[in-house]
């Protein structure tokens, strides 16, 4: 499975490049980001290592990484994509029909629907592309990625994993929102 460019009310999900480094750098650059999920902002040289390894696909021929970045269009950008970089979001996609997905939105671009309109879209793309179970690993108390997650259609399933993350399943979105 490929990815490729989703466009939605506000935003183009972009497959990711390399070349998306710098920029993303900058907008995943508030600790602020890491409260929930740990780590820290990663340098631009440290992402062009990951999203070089990301691009490159995972060993295992029966996954696939799909990873897009966030660009939020700007006024008179007719779907051209030329707006700044706000997030990204992730699936790892097992044997075409299950993924785990993930959302990250800059803090400067929280609290606008960007990680729910981002997630929305690319849930239906993979719907459309066959996947029907969508997993998102939520800490407990980090209820924006809660609200994305039940937009989604997901719902908690489970106690916390190792990491303390509540697993939320569901089947994927076609059309229309929740």
């Amino acid at each position: 499975m490929i990815p490729g460019p989703i466009r939605t009310e506000r935003l183009t999900l972009l497959p990711l490049e390399v070349a998306h480094a710098d920029e993303m750098a900058a907008v995943l650059a508030d600790p602020a980001l890491y409260v929930f999920t740990g780590g820290e902002p990663p340098t631009p040289a440290a992402l062009r290592v990951r999203y070089a390894r990301q691009v490159a696909g995972p060993p295992d021929p029966g996954t696939d990484w799909l990873n897009w970045v966030v660009r939020v269009a700007t006024a008179g950008d007719a779907g051209d994509a030329r707006g700044p970089l706000a997030g990204y979001v992730q699936a790892t996609v097992t044997a075409g029909r299950s993924a785990e997905v993930a959302w990250v939105v800059g803090v400067a671009w929280q609290g606008r629907g960007i990680a729910r309109e981002a997630a929305l879209g690319m849930a239906r793309w993979l719907a459309g592309h066959g996947t029907r179970e969508l997993t998102a690993h939520i800490h407990p108390d980090h209820h924006a990625s809660a609200a994305v997650a039940r937009a989604l259609g997901l719902t908690p399933a489970g106690a916390p994993d190792a990491d303390g993350e509540v697993p939320w399943t569901g089947q994927t979105v076609d059309s229309g929102d929740h």
